[in-house]
């Protein structure tokens, strides 16, 4: 039974953000499509903006435009769940925990359920919604000019909530990670929501699966100095453990099942 396009879209996402470029006679095999139902598909996608076609295949849009959350939710998700899974494991009974914006933070909730006397404070609509079905401590929204495309709140009143807490722990998800860059996200919205976070929290924790490091995205959030943990996935290089433990960054590498 052949894969809908949505279907073959995910998969192609997912290769795209792993590797930056597709091939057709591979994807054409992997999906046992015609080669010409896979152009159609790239095609697709080059109208939505996603990729670039050329020859053979597509390459990664070079773009400060950040792909929806709904499009991005399942790109690289077994990935993404490791990493929550080792997140969550940071998190004592009886912490307050900021949790920022991206699809990578969402899943931490489901792993927070047997944890007590919890408090999140969080800015993504995606997080409060998982909450409800999840997890029964106190829950703070911060509310401020909802951001549609990333699902989350962010500006003055958002400022001004969160200058009035402080939590023992914040989950900041990263855009991108430079050794020269540090860190960044898509938009001055989100950098900004990030920075304010992490200051409001006495511990930050960064989110990055493998395909964040070495990519520069638009807006700084802050030196590689300025970070003190990350978690990532088992794919993350060599190189980059090096550049890490240069920086006295703490690097957690969450174990992926199977």
């Amino acid at each position: 039974m052949s894969l809908s396009f949505e279907d073959r879209k995910k998969v192609i996402l997912e290769a795209l953000e792993r590797d930056e470029k597709v091939y057709v006679p591979r994807l054409a095999s992997e999906f046992q499509v015609s080669g010409e139902t896979i152009r159609r598909d790239l095609d697709r996608l080059e109208k939505e903006g996603i990729l670039k076609k050329v020859y053979g295949g597509a390459v990664k849009e070079k773009s400060s435009l950040e792909l929806p959350f709904d499009l991005k939710a399942d790109i690289l998700s077994i990935e993404k769940n490791a990493i929550c899974k080792a997140a969550a494991e940071l998190v004592e009974d009886g912490d307050s925990v900021i949790i920022g914006h991206g699809t990578t933070t969402v899943g931490i909730i489901p792993y927070l359920a047997t944890k007590k006397n919890i408090t999140i404070i969080t800015p993504s609509v995606p997080v409060l919604l998982a909450t409800m079905e999840h997890f029964h401590g106190k829950v703070i929204f911060i509310g401020g000019e909802y951001e549609a495309n990333q699902k989350f709140t962010s500006g003055p009143l958002s400022t001004s909530i969160l200058n009035q807490l402080k939590a023992n722990k914040a989950f900041v998800a990263a855009g991108g990670l430079s050794i020269n860059e540090g860190m960044s996200d898509y938009d001055l919205q989100g950098a900004s929501s990030s920075r304010q976070m992490m200051n409001r929290a006495d511990e930050t924790i960064i989110l990055a699966d493998h395909s964040k490091f070495g990519r520069t995205t638009f807006a700084h959030i802050c030196s590689l100095k300025d970070i003190s943990m990350i978690i990532t996935d088992k794919k993350c290089s060599n190189e980059w453990n090096n550049v890490l433990e240069e920086n006295s960054i703490e690097l957690i590498v969450a174990n992926l099942e199977s």
